[in-house]
């Protein structure tokens, strides 16, 4: 894993929460923000998958156009 050096300014509860997570598990305070970070993107950006696939069909009667009928622009 290539990683970049960031330095960034926690409140004083922030890295206190930070540091009992870290203490807990045994994790370095990097670590535990990596996997938070990780975690926050990841839900950022879900995958549409699942949502595409359970809304499949919801409109029985919509028309869709012929792929001729696409206006390409």
């Amino acid at each position: 894993m290539s990683a970049t050096r960031t330095q960034i300014y926690l409140t004083e509860t922030q890295r206190a929460r930070i540091d009992e997570i870290a203490n807990s598990e045994g994790l370095t305070m990097a670590e535990v923000i990596r996997r938070a970070l990780d975690s926050y993107l990841t839900d950022e950006f879900p995958d549409p998958g699942p949502a595409l696939t359970k809304s499949f069909g919801a409109i029985p009667g919509a028309s869709i156009p012929d792929r001729d009928e696409w206006t390409r622009g």
